[in-house]
């Protein structure tokens, strides 16, 4: 049962890191698009990529248990510690730095009342990031999943690794 559990854990992690990966994969060819072409894109994203971020706190959480079974101080324990670590990095650069820019530009899409709820359209911070431009938040958007995907790609590595020894 442990070692199932583990395996789950790398897939739930390997979800986690791979949607921002795909991101930053994307990432040369939609710095060819305008404006227009860019935005038509960027609308694919909500409903599946949505609903594949669940897998983020879910890794933190598998990774988390897992470390609770690591013997303090060793190897295992601080290379599982150092992948939560990445995969807490890695959300706090969505919250900080991705949702803003999505709760800007999903104020004036048509979304569902718990799209809504999730990304906080409502909120008159929605308007906050306007003074970037369109190149602007879209530059930060985009950097954020490189972040991200390296984040995620480090979290993966060391939860693998650990989960090796």
């Amino acid at each position: 049962m442990y070692l199932a559990f583990e395996v789950l854990t790398v897939v739930i992690v390997a979800c986690a890191m791979a949607l921002a990966f795909a991101h930053a994969l994307e990432l040369p060819g939609k710095l060819r698009l305008d404006e227009l072409g860019y935005r038509t894109v960027q609308t694919i994203y909500y409903p599946g990529f949505t609903l594949g971020g669940a897998a983020e706190p879910a890794a933190m959480l598998a990774t988390f248990l897992l470390l609770l079974t690591k013997p303090l101080g060793s190897t295992p324990f601080w290379l599982m510690l150092f992948g939560l670590a990445a995969l807490t990095f890695m959300q706090l650069i969505f919250w900080l730095m991705t949702q803003p820019v999505n709760r800007h530009w999903l104020r004036e899409t048509q979304i569902t009342d718990s799209a809504k709820r999730f990304f906080g359209t409502e909120d008159a911070e929605a308007d906050a990031l306007r003074h970037l431009g369109w190149a602007g938040l879209r530059d930060r958007w985009e950097l954020s999943h490189v972040l991200r995907a390296i984040a995620g790609m480090v979290g993966l590595v060391f939860v693998t690794t650990a989960i090796a020894l």
